[in-house]
């Protein structure tokens, strides 16, 4: 029975240290969960602002390209309107120009 309550003893004061040092890693362990925390909001914080400006740019430069669309239509429109008003005033001219620019055509492609 000594052996048995030795046995015993030596059990408890072998989980006391395991006891001890699980107390003074947790405070470790916290620091460091505490400090990963703190990171993440900070990322997530400069990460939110970076998507705002990014959503800011990307709207403007929409808005932006919106406009030169409708510059570039207008500026079409107004050149075919111009071309029109050529080839309803030269008829003769107009049918010339189409016939040189279906020679060059042609003879680029042949040309390969």
């Amino acid at each position: 029975m000594a052996t048995a309550t030795n046995t015993k003893a030596n059990t408890t004061s072998d989980i006391k240290p395991d006891v001890k040092s699980s107390n003074t890693e947790a405070p470790l362990t916290e620091k460091a969960a505490s400090a990963a925390h703190d990171a993440v909001d900070a990322l997530s914080s400069k990460a939110a602002t970076a998507e705002s400006n990014v959503r800011k740019g990307a709207s403007s430069s929409a808005e932006a390209l919106s406009e030169k669309q409708l510059l570039a239509r207008e500026k079409l429109s107004e050149c075919t309107a111009k071309t029109r008003a050529f080839a309803a005033e030269n008829p003769l001219a107009t049918a010339g120009i189409a016939f040189a620019a279906g020679m060059l055509i042609t003879s680029l492609f042949r040309r390969k």
